[in-house]
């Protein structure tokens, strides 16, 4: 049995190894007081608990620096842009028209939306895809705050973009439109507006046709953030998100006239009623101008799926 060393005492000389070589000297017993215990190691770096700002750069830093915000945004402005250029070509060479003038910024939306909805997709499910979802919830265990962080700045990155590239087309179209001799088809027209005999526009226009519609496509975006993270599949997200916003239109034109209040329902509450409806040329007589039902819909809606998807990320194995 080898004897205790007292505290503050050298280790004793290593033996000499078999092979004629010492041993490495060992280092001194660390002195402690008498009755002192050990605590362990103390980093001299200071370290604070984790915050929902760390989750917010975190999140901020991964929509930024990965490729596929760069790609689907892009797209998305291409589209917007391009299709709207193409529309204000066509119609500039009628001298009467008889839809609102800023509603040319609605056909390349109806395209552009995709790529947002794809973006709000990919920010979840390509972490599930790669595994790098791990690696995020240990470093944030709070589930909820990591997903409180995606949605709210993929959220604002989608409505900035959206808003822009709308107030982009809105600006072009009232340049090339606002101001003309008011034809007979303008008057009474669902829409248009008509001061001192030449085409304008009104506040609520400019409002649904930028503000309204961005708010409108960044709430699609994160209504498929919450369904890919139910979902946990890339695949599966995207092609749910096209389903919803496809299927009821497509529904709706196929159904008999017998089911015509059914038929009505589902087009006035269908996704590209819903954006025509902020441009203020509504698809069925009965919705809304202003497409504030549709608007309103769309986030109780988006509501309950991150309700879902906050209740389910906590709740299951990753």
């Amino acid at each position: 049995m080898i004897a205790p060393v007292p505290p503050g005492a050298a280790y004793p000389a290593p033996p000499a190894s078999p092979y004629g070589m010492p041993q490495a000297p060992q280092p001194p017993a660390p002195h402690l007081p008498s009755g002192a215990a050990f605590t362990g190691f103390s980093s001299p770096i200071p370290v604070a608990p984790a915050r929902f700002s760390h989750a917010l750069r975190s999140e901020w830093t991964k929509i930024r620096t990965v490729r596929s915000t760069m790609w689907t945004l892009g797209v998305m402005l291409v589209l917007v842009l391009g299709i709207d250029l193409l529309v204000v070509a066509a119609l500039n060479g009628h001298d009467e028209s008889d839809m609102p003038v800023l509603a040319p910024g609605l056909f390349g939306l109806l395209l552009g939306q995709i790529a947002v909805i794809t973006l709000g997709a990919l920010v979840i499910t390509s972490e599930y895809g790669t595994g790098m979802i791990r690696t995020t919830f240990t470093a944030c265990p709070s589930r909820s705050r990591v997903l409180a962080a995606k949605a709210l700045v993929f959220f604002l990155v989608s409505l900035v973009t959206t808003t822009v590239a709308c107030l982009i087309t809105a600006a072009i179209a009232d340049s090339v439109f606002a101001g003309r001799s008011a034809g007979p088809n303008d008057f009474g027209a669902a829409g248009v507006v008509v001061h001192n005999g030449v085409t304008a526009t009104s506040g609520g226009q400019w409002l649904g046709a930028t503000l309204g519609a961005g708010l409108y496509v960044a709430l699609l975006g994160l209504l498929a953030l919450a369904v890919g993270t139910l979902l946990r599949h890339s695949a599966g997200a995207i092609t749910t998100m096209l389903g919803l916003v496809l299927l009821p239109l497509i529904v709706a034109l196929f159904l008999p006239s017998s089911l015509g209040s059914a038929r009505r329902g589902l087009i006035r509450y269908s996704v590209p009623n819903g954006l025509a409806s902020l441009y203020h040329v509504p698809m069925i007589g009965d919705a809304d101008q202003n497409g504030v039902h549709q608007l309103i819909t769309l986030a109780v809606v988006t509501v309950v799926a991150l309700g879902a998807a906050f209740a389910v990320v906590n709740t299951r194995d990753v």
